[in-house]
């Protein structure tokens, strides 16, 4: 069957799909068509299957700005399957090279260098959100057959990249990729969803991984925020995908030939159409950033052009008895052979408060290093002894080591219970059946507030900036976080949560405000706000918080402060840093406001504080916040 492939000049539409967890490949042959919206990708018939290519441009469909390139959203509708054992497909396949002319990043080392440092000025450090990835793509030139050159490099991307969650070829019409992803983005399997969150990263050294080096990158601060800021990226996407939020597994090791990444497992229930969850969860914080509308517009600008399939999905729906599935990993560690002979693969890193702007050049060409290695312009990197090899059963996983299995372990030590284990309902007797309004300020942690709520017996109903009133008919209003200076009044959100804000203030009617809205609310009532010598985006914090001790999660840049000797307004409670006077906390008769994310994986107490005080805002009280 393989060999029918590579002596046919131009041959049929076909995937070639290797899944982690399963001993055989599976060979897809079908029928191209090409759809405008996700709703609109054709359902597999029987027992057949779509394999739908999800491009970066369908971001348009949730709203968010991006290059609009014209790539197509693909399917690939199966009319038949093959297993193919794996020493099948490598005896059929392997063996001959590929004829690639080396080239080069579109975007020079020295001129991504300084994105880096404009991004974490500029971005970053004005508030614009936790995290960006910008994308720069090393360009080739190949010779020979498109499609014959794809099945070449699946081969050795088979025996080159053990440890990926896919391993594919695609080539359906004049579209032609093929990778190995580390990261599934999202599954659906009888309406459990999981998706996996990737990031830190241990670039592999010459002379191979050793236990000592990765546990120094277990114990690198940037690399452990990194990853615990994407999974709070994607628990808003549990939440409002998954009636019962979504469950943090792990973290574990994902070892591949040239990095080492940290990840964790999210799991949760849904009813939704397995198309829904797709749109609802476009795209990884992972390949975009956080908060995620606001990233778009970020990628955008700091991008030239449209990132085609890059950061999207390959997504394969089926039936499973009378319910669909879907397998979707991420489009990461991919090149794309265009027909006239240029191949592309894209890269980006993750830029957070502390990127360092050599290292993360120096990561984009660590990402590109296993797709160059098969395409045989990048030498095989060395394996450590304990690096895992297909054909060395008898050499373990880095994850095996006790000293490194008990570092990934201790990450959790600190983190929210709540977000670690199932989740049933918590109803608390004086909230179950009040109502709340939830405002989006353009960050979906309002997804994980209204989750918590709902576990607390109350009804939240989420609604944009731009679409909500006053909130009358509600017993609360949460006004929500989100991207901006808080002090511009000129930025339509911003001054639609300032009248919210003060509009409930004046009517005397109760009001929870968190992060950006806290910075608003503080500002009305006189409280000096302005940037911090240092951005807090994804960092857990101890505060005092009202006589009780805690750590809780911060993503902000700008702070408010009460200045050392300043009379509090009357009737003010304020819970501030003893020394620097930044203020993380204010209460008073019938509102609140906290400038941490309750709702967040790294607010250990989270759920508690929030439930004591809603149930404090809602009773006009002013006493602590108590857990029950």
């Amino acid at each position: 069957m393989l060999t029918d492939l590579l002596d046919d000049p131009a041959p049929p539409p076909f995937a070639l799909l290797a899944r982690a967890g399963r001993p055989e490949v599976e060979l897809l042959l079908g029928d191209v068509v090409d759809v405008d919206r996700l709703a609109e990708i054709p359902l597999p018939e029987g027992d057949g299957a779509t394999l739908a290519l999800v491009p970066y441009r369908q971001l348009a469909e949730r709203g968010f700005e991006c290059h609009d390139d014209g790539v197509p959203l693909r399917c690939l509708r199966v009319r038949r399957r093959v297993q193919l054992s794996r020493a099948a497909v490598l005896a059929a396949l392997g063996g001959d090279g590929v004829d690639v002319t080396p080239g080069g990043f579109d975007v020079a080392d020295e001129e991504y260098a300084d994105i880096v440092g404009r991004v974490i000025r500029d971005e970053i450090g004005r508030g614009a959100g936790a995290n960006f990835v910008i994308r720069r793509d090393y360009l080739a030139r190949l010779s020979g057959n498109v499609a014959h050159t794809a099945l070449r490099l699946f081969a050795r991307l088979l025996t080159g990249e053990p440890g990926a969650y896919w391993t594919f070829a695609v080539h359906a019409g004049d579209v032609t990729m093929v990778g190995a992803t580390p990261e599934r983005h999202v599954s659906v399997d009888a309406g459990t969803v999981v998706m996996n969150p990737i990031s830190g990263t241990y670039r592999v050294p010459a002379g191979g991984a050793t236990a000592d080096d990765l546990l120094r990158f277990l114990a690198d601060p940037k690399e452990t925020e990194e990853l615990f800021m994407v999974v709070d990226e994607e628990l808003k996407m549990m939440s409002a995908v998954c009636e019962d939020g979504g469950r943090v597994l792990g973290p574990y090791l994902k070892e591949m030939s040239h990095l080492v990444h940290t990840e964790y497992l999210l799991e949760g229930t849904t009813r939704l159409d397995v198309r829904d969850v797709l749109r609802e969860t476009m795209f990884a914080p992972t390949v975009t950033g956080s908060p995620l509308e606001n990233a778009a517009r970020v990628i955008t600008r700091y991008e030239a052009g449209g990132r085609g399939y890059y950061a999207g999905v390959a997504a394969l729906i089926e039936h499973d008895g009378e319910r669909l599935t879907v397998d979707a990993p991420i489009l990461i560690r991919t090149a794309y052979l265009d027909p006239d002979g240029t191949v592309r693969v894209p890269v980006g890193a993750t830029l957070v408060r502390h990127s360092v702007a050599g290292h993360e050049v120096a990561e984009t060409h660590a990402k590109a290093a296993g797709v160059l290695t098969a395409l045989g312009l990048r030498e095989a990197a060395p394996r450590a002894s304990r690096t895992p090899s297909p054909s060395s059963a008898d050499r373990p996983s880095f994850a095996e080591d006790p000293a490194i299995a008990a570092a990934l372990t201790a990450r959790n030590r600190t983190l929210a219970p709540f977000w670690l284990r199932p989740q049933g309902p918590d109803a608390r007797p004086a909230l179950a059946g009040r109502t709340a309004l939830i405002v989006d300020a353009e960050d979906r942690w309002t997804a994980m507030l209204a989750h918590l709520l709902r576990r607390l017996g109350m009804r939240a109903d989420v609604r944009r900036w731009d679409e909500t009133g006053a909130g009358d008919g509600f017993d609360l209003v949460v006004s929500g976080p989100g991207p901006g200076d808080p002090r511009d009044l000129a930025d339509p959100r911003i001054a639609r949560l300032h009248d919210v804000v003060t509009g409930r203030l004046a009517a005397g009617r109760p009001l929870l405000a968190v992060c950006l809205s806290h910075q608003v609310l503080a500002g009305a009532l006189g409280l000096p706000v302005g940037p911090l010598p240092q951005p807090y985006q994804g960092t857990q914090r101890p505060v005092s918080l009202f006589g009780r001790e805690t750590r809780v999660g911060f993503y902000n840049t700008f702070a408010a402060s009460l200045p050392a000797g300043a009379e509090v307004p009357a009737g003010l409670e304020v819970a501030a840093h003893p020394s620097s006077g930044e203020v993380f906390a204010l209460r008073g008769a019938g509102f609140a406001s906290v400038q941490f994310h309750l709702e967040s994986i790294l607010s250990t107490d989270g759920v508690d504080l929030l439930a004591g005080l809603v149930t404090d805002v809602l009773s006009g009280s002013r006493s602590p916040a108590a857990a029950r």
